[in-house]
């Protein structure tokens, strides 16, 4: 029997950092040392000042296929047990969420439970069109957990966001675009190249730019309009300081391509 390799893979490369989930044969169900390993990948790519960019992928047919419920079925005590599954994913979304660097989830077949939360915690979303997303908690008897119900009603609204927590129901690649779970679609053999030239576009933007962006957008939802335009003058300030800006305007007023550097 071959050996069982690492529940998660890592590897970093021009400024993009990939964390791929490593269990095809269970399409990637998360377990305690998936979790663990999540949490570790994170902190790796995060104490990296190269990477601009993480990518969040999966081995095999599917991205991840929900929890590991044999983990809760052998346990005496499932709430500690459902703990050693979400702690160290939050933790590590946490992390993300307000770290600068851009997240990309890259999704392929089954795409359930905590591996659609996931997904829909991370900046950006690129699908393959063999996705099939089912939030399916409640088809379980429990409640979501990986930022689901945060992401989702800021997605697609509350009253979708109510239909696809409490019914379970399945919905196709497409659909996902349409309702703007994802942002794009591509051919299933075409997933690891669109995700690479996405990636590696990204990692080509302005860093500090681009990290000052995502926070505004996250953080928009929890502040007024008027707070939210002092904020937006203060980032645009920070901005302006950089050899970053100031390159960008000559490049634009040479026409010629800018190049950033993080400075």
């Amino acid at each position: 029997m071959p050996e069982k390799g690492p529940a998660i893979l890592y590897r970093s490369q021009d400024g993009v950092a990939e964390i791929r989930f490593n269990r095809p044969e269970r399409l990637n169900v998360l377990d305690v040392e998936s979790a663990r390993g999540f949490h570790d990948a994170v902190d790796r790519a995060l104490g990296d000042p190269a990477v601009r960019v993480i990518v969040v992928a999966a081995e095999g047919n599917a991205f991840v296929a929900g929890g590991d419920l044999a983990h809760f079925r052998t346990s005496t005590d499932k709430r500690a047990a459902a703990f050693d599954l979400i702690d160290p994913i939050h933790s590590a979304l946490k992390r993300l969420a307000q770290s600068p660097a851009i997240t990309l989830a890259s999704l392929k077949g089954a795409v359930a439970g905590g591996g659609m939360s996931i997904a829909l915690s991370l900046d950006l979303a690129i699908a393959a069109d063999n996705c099939r997303f089912n939030l399916a908690y409640a088809a379980i008897g429990a409640s979501p957990d990986c930022g689901g119900s945060w992401a989702l009603p800021r997605l697609v609204g509350l009253r979708r966001a109510m239909e696809i927590a409490l019914l379970c129901e399945t919905v196709r690649s497409e659909e996902a675009l349409r309702l703007g779970l994802v942002n794009r679609v591509v051919p299933a053999d075409d997933l690891a190249g669109e995700t690479e030239a996405l990636a590696r576009r990204l990692a080509q933007g302005a860093p500090i730019a681009m990290g000052r962006i995502k926070s505004l957008l996250r953080s928009s939802w929890d502040r007024p309009f008027e707070a939210q335009l002092d904020a937006e003058g203060e980032s645009f300030g920070v901005c302006a300081l950089t050899e970053d800006f100031s390159g960008a305007v000559d490049a634009f007023l040479e026409k010629r391509k800018p190049q950033f550097h993080g400075r």
